[in-house]
């Protein structure tokens, strides 16, 4: 990331950020509550588009990108959002499974038992045919963690992933996360 800007109106939210990120590394962002954490992330799986600066992967010069090459990195990446953002409309099961549908044209019957195995590795297994609304705030956050690892991606983003996780559970994540670091060499 290079000389990365974005505003809203007058609000100047990142003001020339610089960043690198080696692979296979994790790297913590770490500041005060509205302070531009969350646009950085949005920015650099390509939901927002800056104002100015530049987002590379590899030699790749991300901004500006037409949305095919967006869409083939994105088969890369996965992004655990602050709040989840699982479907209402759909199961657990299916919440977790949804990325093999859509990029891997997996079949019901596969996306179901590799969906059941995440699941069953947060100790979710049991919630697979609930509701987003039948869960507490926690397993709402498992859920979506499954769901950003189904794809086993090369590199991660976690936007506050134990936020509102108790700390049995937040180590439960972290120990996870740690895992998922070690046995496929993503970066985080």
């Amino acid at each position: 990331v290079k000389y990365l800007r974005k505003s809203f109106g007058r609000a100047k939210v990142l003001t020339g950020v610089d960043l690198v990120i080696h692979p296979s590394k994790i790297k913590l962002i770490i500041g005060q509550s509205g302070g531009g954490k969350s646009v950085l992330l949005k920015h650099l799986v390509g939901l927002m588009e800056p104002d100015e600066g530049e987002i590379w992967y590899d030699q790749e010069q991300m901004v500006g990108a037409d949305l095919q090459q967006w869409a083939k990195l994105r088969l890369r990446l996965a992004l655990l959002f602050q709040d989840g953002a699982l479907f209402d409309s759909m199961s657990v099961g299916e919440n977790v499974a949804f990325p093999l549908w859509i990029h891997q044209k997996a079949t019901s019957e596969k996306a179901a038992v590799q969906a059941r195995e995440r699941l069953k590795e947060l100790d979710l297994e049991a919630s697979f045919d609930y509701r987003p609304s039948d869960l507490s705030a926690g397993e709402k956050k498992r859920v979506a963690l499954a769901r950003a690892l189904i794809m086993e991606p090369e590199i991660l983003f976690f936007d506050e992933p134990t936020t509102g996780l108790d700390p049995l559970l937040s180590d439960q994540v972290d120990d996870l996360i740690m895992l998922t670091l070690h046995r496929s060499q993503a970066t985080v």
